[in-house]
C-alpha cells in the first residue's frame, strides 16, 4: 500500500522534469546562443536533435523487452547517464560527440519516462489515487519551464553555450537525487511484465497511428526551433528570455486539461480537436512573426503536444484486443519516426531557402491531417461498437 502518494506522485514529476523536461528539451533554449558561438548550420543543429529522437526511439523499443534489475535501478540509472550526456555537451565543440551524446540521452529520457510511469502509475493505482497521474505528467512541463529560467537567467549575465549545459546538468543531478529520496525500492524486475494476450490491431487503431507519426513530425519543428526564431527576428528578440519559460508553463497542466476532455467527450475526438488547436500555433510561428504570434505559439504548441502525447498513448490501450504493449510500442514508433524526420527536414530546407515559414506550414498540414485520421478512427470504433450492440441486441431471446 502507498501511503503517501502525492509524495510519489511529485517524486514522479521531478523524474520525468529531469529526464524529458531538461534532458530532452532544454536543448531549444540554449541552441540560439550555441549555433552562435560555433557556427552551426540548421541543418547540424536539427541532426542534433534528430539524434536525440533516434535514442528515444531505440530506448522506447528497449523498455519494453525483459531487462535484468528493478524498475527503479533502470530509472535512477537514465537520470545519471541524462546529466551526464548534458556536461558532456558542454565539454566538447565536435559534431560527432554532440550527435553521439544527444543520441544517448534520447534512450535514457525514454528509458526514465516508461520506468518512472510504471513505477508511479502503479503505485498510485493501488492507493485508489490514480487521478494524481496528472501531477506526475506534469513534470515534462515543469522542467521545461524551470531550465528554461535557469538558462535564461545564466544568459543575462553573459554566461556562455557551455555553461548553460554544465548548470543543466547539475538542475538534473539535483533532481534525480530528490527522485531517489521520493520514489522507495521496487521489488518488481524490469521486464516481469511479461504480455498476457497477443496483440490485436484494429482499423481504427491503425489510423491512429497514423494521426499520432503526423503529431510527432507537426510538433516537433516548433518545438526545437521556436526560440531561434525568435532571437533571429529583430522585432519579437527580446522575447528569447522568456518564450520557451511560457511554452513550458503551457505543458504542465495540459495532461490534466486534455484527458479530462477525453474522458468526457472521447479520446479520439479530443486528439483531433487538439490537433487543430496545436496546427493554429505553429501556422502562427509561420506566418505571424509578431510578439502575439509567437505567444499563441509558445502556448498553443506547448498547451497541447504533452495532452496529444498522452491521449495517443490511451487511445492505442483502448482501441484494439489482446495485450496492448506492442500497440503502445507501434504508436511510439511511429510518433518516434515523425520528431526524427522534423528537425532534420526542417534544418535543410531552412538553409535552402533562409526560412522556417516553408517547413512549419508542413507541419501544419501533418497536424490537420491527424485530427483528420483520428475523426476517422473514431467514427470507424462508433460503427464497429454500434455493429457490436446490434448483433447482440439481435441474439438476445425475446421477453
Amino acid at each position: 500500500m502507498v501511503r503517501k502518494p502525492l509524495s510519489l506522485a511529485i517524486g514522479g514529476l521531478l523524474a520525468i522534469a529531469a529526464g524529458i523536461g531538461v534532458g530532452r528539451f532544454v536543448y531549444t533554449p540554449i541552441l540560439p546562443p550555441m549555433v552562435e558561438a560555433l557556427s552551426l548550420t540548421k541543418a547540424e543543429a536539427g541532426l542534433i536533435a534528430s539524434a536525440n529522437f533516434i535514442g528515444y526511439l531505440a530506448g522506447a523499443l528497449l523498455a519494453t523487452v525483459r531487462l535484468p534489475g528493478t524498475r527503479r535501478a533502470w530509472l535512477l540509472g537514465s537520470l545519471a547517464v541524462t546529466a551526464i550526456c548534458l556536461a558532456g555537451m558542454g565539454a566538447t565543440t565536435a559534431m560527432v560527440s554532440f550527435i553521439v551524446l544527444r543520441l544517448v540521452a534520447g534512450a535514457a529520457s525514454a528509458f526514465a519516462l516508461i520506468f518512472s510511469s510504471a513505477l508511479v502509475l502503479d503505485r498510485l493505482a493501488v492507493a485508489g489515487r490514480g487521478s494524481l497521474s496528472a501531477v506526475h505528467f506534469a513534470g515534462v512541463g515543469s522542467g521545461i519551464a524551470v531550465s528554461a529560467a535557469l538558462v535564461a537567467i545564466l544568459m543575462s549575465r553573459g554566461a556562455a553555450w557551455s555553461t548553460l549545459w554544465f548548470a543543466s546538468a547539475a538542475l538534473t543531478l539535483a533532481a534525480s537525487l530528490v527522485v531517489a529520496w521520493m520514489v522507495p525500492s521496487d521489488p518488481v524486475a524490469a521486464g516481469d511484465a511479461a504480455p498476457t494476450a497477443r496483440t490485436r490491431f484494429s482499423a481504427e487503431f491503425i489510423a491512429l497511428a497514423a494521426a499520432y507519426g503526423l503529431f510527432g513530425f507537426g510538433y516537433i519543428i516548433t518545438a526545437t526551433f521556436i526560440v531561434d526564431m525568435v532571437r533571429g527576428t529583430t522585432a519579437i528578440a527580446h522575447l528569447e528570455p522568456y518564450i520557451w519559460v511560457l511554452f513550458g508553463l503551457s505543458a504542465a497542466p495540459s495532461v490534466a486539461l486534455w484527458t479530462g476532455l477525453g474522458r468526457r467527450w472521447g479520446v479520439l475526438r479530443v486528439f483531433a480537436m487538439a490537433s487543430l488547436v496545436e496546427a493554429a500555433g505553429v501556422a502562427a510561428s509561420a506566418l505571424w512573426l509578431h510578439a502575439s504570434g509567437v505567444i499563441v505559439a509558445a502556448v498553443f504548441v506547448g498547451g497541447t503536444f504533452m495532452g496529444l502525447t498522452a491521449l495517443g498513448l490511451i487511445g492505442a490501450r483502448e482501441n484494439g484486443g489482446g495485450d496492448p504493449r506492442g500497440r503502445i510500442a507501434l504508436v511510439t514508433v511511429s510518433f518516434s519516426f515523425g520528431q526524427i524526420l522534423g528537425p532534420a527536414f526542417a534544418g535543410y530546407v531552412y538553409d535552402a531557402t533562409g526560412s522556417l515559414a516553408m517547413p512549419s506550414l508542413v507541419a501544419v498540414a501533418a497536424l490537420v491531417l491527424a485530427a483528420l485520421l483520428s475523426i476517422v478512427a473514431d467514427a470507424q470504433r462508433r460503427g464497429a461498437d454500434r455493429t457490436a450492440n446490434a448483433s447482440l441486441a439481435a441474439r438476445k431471446p425475446d421477453a
